[in-house]
């Protein structure tokens, strides 16, 4: 029979108060119960810290952090990591959600098949829409060398196992940390599987980086120039690479849903 570990599930929050309670509402339904989640305030100027105190005034299960610096969510994410108790460690951004099955279905995913992380495919919700419109379908299987090309793991559905690897940091960059503390693990490992199934749900906001393709290539060159330490030319092949990936490949992943698609 398998164990019930305590999963730690990191959250930073900056001016999300729209958003950030259906966020936590959704690990309160976990049918997982054993876990702690760590909310980090990066110094919300709306209500974001009202609405989290309102949650952990009746759920002992619920830490808020308040840095007294804005310091993006690199550094927000690392100090969640380092106070983190349980032996997985999972993320979820305060405007996202999870499904109610999501920890016990990853969970047991990791256990039956001796993984040090996964992730799994997500639904993709407009801003102020109630519904999802298409979902992000993930690689069955995803190597080191394939994640080099573009990031491939949903933030929100990543898991690590803290017993099997220890804690794992990102870098403390304002953008794309995530993408590299999924290679700092995968390098080791080599390659993972996913769960198929849509487990979260993300927001696409309109200030998301997804959405400004300035941006992400020149965060992206960053990781490979900066992160990984590649060489001038190596970066720019790399990111010749990327940008085939990201925006041809990848689009294969995106299923549109029909309209009054219900979550699986």
């Amino acid at each position: 029979m398998m164990n019930t570990p305590l999963v730690s599930v990191i959250m930073p929050a900056y001016n999300t108060s729209n958003f950030i309670a259906e966020a936590i509402d959704s690990v309160i339904k976990q049918t997982w119960a054993h876990w702690e989640l760590i909310i980090i305030d990066d110094v919300s100027t709306d209500d974001t810290v009202e609405v989290v105190n309102s949650f952990s005034a009746k759920e002992d299960r619920i830490h808020l952090i308040k840095n007294l610096s804005n310091k993006g969510p690199g550094v927000a994410r690392n100090l969640g990591i380092e106070k983190a108790k349980g032996s997985f460690i999972a993320f979820l951004d305060s405007d996202d959600q999870w499904l109610p099955y999501k920890l016990e279905t990853q969970i047991g995913f990791m256990q039956q098949n001796d993984l040090e992380m996964s992730f799994s495919s997500y639904y993709l919700l407009k801003e102020n829409e109630e519904q999802p419109f298409a979902i992000v379908q993930a690689p069955e299987v995803l190597t080191y060398r394939k994640l080099l090309k573009s990031n491939y793991v949903g933030n929100l559905t990543g898991i690590y196992d803290v017993a099997k690897i220890g804690k794992v940091f990102a870098p403390e960059i304002r953008k794309r940390q995530d993408w590299a503390l999924w290679l700092t693990i995968l390098k080791n490992k080599g390659e993972t599987r996913a769960i198929s199934r849509p487990l979260a749900v993300y927001r696409v906001r309109k200030e998301s980086l997804s959405k400004n393709k300035t941006a992400l290539i020149a965060y992206n060159y960053r990781i490979y120039r900066n992160f990984l330490n590649f060489g001038f030319l190596k970066s720019c092949f790399f990111m010749g690479r990327f940008l085939w990936e990201h925006f041809i490949i990848k689009r294969k992943q995106v299923k549109l849903l029909d309209k009054g698609s219900k979550l699986l």
